[in-house]
C-alpha cells in the first residue's frame, strides 16, 4: 500500500467514525435549492468583475403601477393604531386586499395572478411593513411559503386548476400548518400522523388518510378557508405500495372539512395579524388531496425546504427593509426636531453614536435585499444566501429599531396614533422569530449546509462515505480527498503570501474607488478557505456539534455575502453618498469579520492548530477595526437633508402618506423647519447680539423680532406654522382616565 494510500485510509477511518449520521430532514435541506455566489466566497474564487457587470434589480411596467397605485391606496386606508386595538383589519382592507389580488402576487397570470418578481413581492411587502405590520404580514404569507407556491412548484394540473385562481382572486385564503408542539426546528420530529385506509362513502370504496394532528403558530389560520398541512404518513396495511413509513407529507384540505378546528387564535405581541392553532380530530381526506398526487407522499420535507426561499429571502427581509427604512426617516427627522440645551439632540456625540448605526445598517440591509431578491429572480434557489439574509437583515433591524428607541425615548414608548416606533419595535421579534429562529438558522443552517453546499469537494467526499461498499467507497474517496489536499495546499500557500504583502497583489475589480477593499475582503475569503479546510480536518463531523465555532465561521461567510451585496449597490449607484455610506459599511462589516474570526481561534479546542491557522491566513495579525467616529459623521451628515435624492432613496421604503400614517407627520414636520432654517438663523443671531431676549421657545420671541424688524410678518407666519408642526411631533398620546376604574391608591 502506497503512503498516499495509507494517508487517504486513515482519513476514511478517521471521519467515517466521527461523523455523526445525517437525518432524512438534513439530507434534504442540504440537497436543496442551489448555490450562486456564496460558493466562490466560500471557496476563495470570487470574481468580483462578473458581480459588478450583473445587471440590478429593476421594477416591471405593471409592478411600478401596482405600487403607484393600488399599494399606495391601500396604504392610505390604513390607520395601524386602530388596526391594533380592534385586533383585525377592518373590512373594507380585507375586501381590497381580495379585490385588487394582493394575495396573488406569486401565482401567474394564467391563473388570474399578477405574476410579480421577487423583488417586486419585496419591496410590496416593504412599504406595507412601514405603515401596519399586521397588514404586510396578512399579504407576505399568501406570497411565502404556503399552499400557492406549493401548487404552482408540485401540484397535480387538476389541483392548480381548481385551487389557484380561487387562491388568486381571494375566493380562498390560505395558510400552512407546519409547526406542532413536538416539532420547530426539529420537523423529523413531528407527531401528527396520517395513516392510509380504505372507507366506504356512498357505497364506494375510497383511498385515503385519516388524520390527527395539533399545529400552532399558524398565520391566517383563524380566517383561512385553504390549509396546507404537514403531516407524517404511514401505511401499516401497504396500500400505496411495499412501504410502510412513508415520512413528511403534505396535504391540501379546506378548513370546514369535518373534523378540523380553526376557531382559536394566538396573540403575537398584541398585533393584529390573524394567528392561530388548527387542530384535527379523526379527519379523512381523499387520497389525492395530497399536493401534487399519491405520487408525492413522503415527499413533503423536500417541497417545504425547496420553498422556504420566499419566506427567508424575500417575506422577511422585506420586513426588515421596512423597518431600517423608516428608522432612517424618522430618527433623522427627530433628532433634528428634538432641542435639549439649546441644540438639536443630533448634535450630540452620544447621539450620534446611534444614528450612525442605524444610516449603516439600512445601507447594508437595502443593498443585501436587493442582491438576494436578485438571485432569486435570475432563477436561482440559494437556501444558503436566503438563511444568510433572514438572519442577518432581521437582526440589523433589530439593533436599528432599539437605537431609534434610545434616541427618541420617552417618545417611543407611550402608545398611541402618533407612535411611529410602535409598530415595528413590537413587530420585529416576530419576523427573528418564524421561517427558522434566528439562533436556529445561525448556529445549524449557514455554515452547516453552507459548508456542505459551497465547498468543492466536500459533499464529494460524504457521497463516499455513505456508499455501502467499503472498498468502492475507498476508492471514490482517495481520488477526491487528494484533489481536496491539493486545493487546500494552494489556497494556504496564497493566503501566506498575500498576507506578508497585506493583499497588495490580491484582485479586484475593474475601475472602481472601491480597490482596497475588494482586496481585503478576498484575503478574508481565502482565510475562511483555509480555514474552514483545516477545522473539518482536525475537527470532522464533529464541527457540527460546535455550533460556538461553526457559527464563527458562518458569520464570516454572511459578513462576506452582505459586503459583496454593499460593494454592487455602492458600484451602481456611485453618488458621494453612497460612497461614504459603503465605506462605513464595509468598515463595519469587516471589524465584524474580524472579531467572528478571533473570536474562532481563540477557542478552537486545539491551540497549536490555531496558532497555525492564525500564522497561515494573517501572518501579521487580523485586526480590522470599526468605522471611526469622523466617518460617522460624514455618513450622518447625509441623513439631516431632507430634499435630497440619497435621502430619498435610502428611506423610499418608508410610506409617507395617509391621514393616519404618523411617519408622514413627522416627515411633513421636518421638511417644514428645514425650509424655515434661514429665517430661524435671524432669530438667533439677534439673540446672541442681544437684540432679543434668549427664550428657548421660539413662538415667545416672534412678536418683539417683528416689531424690531428682524423678521417679517410673513416669516414670522411661516416659523409659526414650521414651529407648531415641530411641537405636534415633540409631544405624545395621552388618554382621559376612566374614573370607572378606580386605582387601588384611591
Amino acid at each position: 500500500m502506497s503512503f498516499k494510500n495509507k494517508i487517504s485510509n486513515y482519513f476514511f477511518d478517521y471521519i467515517s467514525k466521527s461523523m455523526p449520521p445525517i437525518s432524512e430532514t438534513e439530507q434534504d435541506a442540504i440537497n436543496a435549492g442551489d448555490t450562486w455566489i456564496e460558493a466562490n466566497l466560500f471557496q476563495g474564487n470570487m470574481d468580483w468583475n462578473q458581480l459588478k457587470e450583473q445587471d440590478q434589480n429593476e421594477l416591471s411596467e405593471d409592478e411600478q403601477k401596482f405600487i403607484d397605485n393600488q399599494v399606495v391606496t391601500l396604504c392610505n386606508m390604513i390607520n395601524d393604531y386602530e388596526i391594533n386595538k380592534a385586533g383585525d383589519l377592518p373590512k373594507e382592507i380585507w375586501n381590497y386586499l381580495k379585490q385588487e389580488r394582493f394575495f396573488s402576487m406569486i401565482i401567474p397570470k394564467s391563473y388570474g395572478g399578477l405574476e410579480f418578481s421577487a423583488y417586486a413581492n419585496s419591496t410590496i411587502v416593504a412599504k406595507i411593513a412601514s405603515v401596519s405590520c399586521a397588514v404586510a404580514v396578512t399579504v407576505m404569507v399568501p406570497n411565502s411559503l404556503g399552499p400557492g407556491e406549493l401548487l404552482m412548484n408540485y401540484g397535480t394540473n387538476e389541483q392548480k386548476d381548481k385551487w389557484l385562481p380561487r387562491l388568486a382572486d381571494g375566493t380562498d385564503i390560505p395558510c400552512f400548518a407546519l409547526t406542532s408542539p413536538s416539532a420547530g426546528s426539529d420537523a423529523g420530529a413531528l407527531s401528527d400522523k396520517g395513516i392510509v385506509v380504505e372507507r366506504e362513502i356512498k357505497g364506494e370504496k375510497v383511498l385515503g388518510i385519516e388524520l390527527n394532528f395539533s399545529k400552532r403558530y399558524i398565520t391566517l389560520a383563524p380566517v383561512s378557508t385553504l390549509m396546507g398541512l404537514a403531516f407524517k404518513l404511514y401505511d401499516p396495511n401497504k396500500l400505496l405500495g411495499d412501504k410502510e413509513d412513508y415520512g413528511i407529507t403534505c396535504a391540501l384540505i379546506p378548513t370546514n372539512h369535518k373534523g378540523i378546528d380553526n376557531s382559536n387564535k394566538h396573540l403575537p405581541m398584541n398585533l393584529a395579524f390573524m394567528n392561530g392553532p388548527i387542530f384535527g380530530e379523526n379527519v379523512f381526506i381523499p387520497i389525492d388531496w395530497i399536493i401534487g398526487g399519491k405520487e408525492q407522499a413522503g415527499k413533503g420535507w423536500r417541497m417545504l425546504v425547496e420553498c422556504l426561499s420566499a419566506g427567508r429571502g424575500i417575506s422577511l427581509p422585506a420586513l426588515s427593509s421596512a423597518m431600517t427604512h423608516s428608522s432612517y426617516r424618522t430618527v433623522s427627522a427627530y433628532s433634528y426636531l428634538r432641542k435639549q440645551f439649546g441644540l438639536s439632540i443630533g448634535k450630540f456625540e452620544g447621539i450620534e453614536e446611534g444614528l450612525a448605526r442605524i444610516a449603516g445598517f439600512n445601507y447594508i440591509v437595502e443593498a443585501t435585499r436587493k442582491l438576494t431578491t436578485y438571485s432569486l429572480d435570475i432563477g436561482y434557489h440559494p437556501s444558503v444566501i436566503t438563511a444568510i439574509t433572514k438572519y442577518h437583515t432581521t437582526e440589523l433591524a433589530r439593533k436599528c429599531i432599539t437605537d431609534s428607541m434610545d434616541i427618541h425615548a420617552g417618545k417611543g414608548i407611550i402608545q398611541g396614533k402618533n407612535n411611529y416606533l410602535n409598530n415595528g419595535y413590537l413587530g420585529m421579534p416576530i419576523a427573528i422569530t418564524v421561517e427558522g429562529a434566528n439562533i436556529l438558522t445561525r448556529n445549524l443552517m449557514i455554515f452547516g449546509q453552507g459548508s456542505l453546499r459551497c465547498h468543492p469537494y466536500l459533499l464529494k467526499e460524504m457521497d463516499a462515505l455513505a456508499i455501502e461498499n467499503k472498498e468502492k467507497a475507498r476508492e471514490e474517496f482517495e481520488e477526491v480527498f487528494w484533489d481536496h489536499v491539493s486545493n487546500t495546499s494552494k489556497q494556504c500557500g496564497k493566503s501566506f503570501m498575500h498576507g506578508l504583502t497585506l493583499g497588495l497583489f490580491e484582485k479586484s475589480a475593474n475601475r472602481t474607488k472601491f480597490k482596497s477593499y475588494y482586496k481585503k475582503l478576498n484575503r478574508m475569503s481565502r482565510a475562511l478557505s483555509v480555514v474552514s479546510d483545516f477545522s473539518l480536518l482536525i475537527l470532522g463531523g464533529g464541527l457540527k456539534r460546535k455550533e460556538y465555532l461553526s457559527s464563527r465561521l458562518g458569520d464570516v461567510l454572511s459578513y462576506l455575502y452582505m459586503a459583496s451585496a454593499v460593494l454592487k449597490y455602492a458600484e451602481h449607484n456611485d453618488t458621494e453618498a453612497d460612497k461614504i455610506h459603503a465605506q462605513w459599511a464595509l468598515e463595519y462589516l469587516l471589524s465584524e469579520m474580524s472579531t467572528s474570526m478571533n473570536e474562532f481561534f481563540d477557542n478552537f479546542p486545539n491551540q497549536l492548530i490555531s496558532y497555525k491557522m492564525k500564522l497561515i491566513t494573517y501572518p501579521l495579525g487580523l485586526n480590522y477595526k470599526k468605522p471611526n467616529h469622523s466617518l460617522s459623521q460624514k455618513m450622518i451628515e447625509f441623513m439631516y437633508d431632507s430634499e435630497s435624492e440619497f435621502r430619498s432613496r435610502l428611506t423610499d421604503l418608508s410610506v409617507v402618506t395617509g391621514e393616519h400614517n404618523p411617519i408622514s407627520k413627522v416627515e411633513e414636520a421636518f421638511r417644514s423647519v428645514q425650509s424655515n432654517v434661514e429665517i430661524e438663523k435671524k432669530i438667533l443671531k439677534a439673540q446672541r447680539e442681544g437684540l432679543l431676549e434668549k427664550i428657548s421657545i421660539l413662538e415667545e420671541v416672534l412678536p418683539e423680532a417683528v416689531n424690531k424688524n428682524i423678521i417679517t410678518e410673513e416669516e414670522k407666519i411661516k416659523l409659526e406654522a414650521s414651529e407648531k408642526l415641530r411641537w405636534d411631533i415633540i409631544n405624545v398620546d395621552h388618554v382621559k382616565k376612566d374614573f370607572n376604574i378606580k386605582s387601588n391608591l384611591l
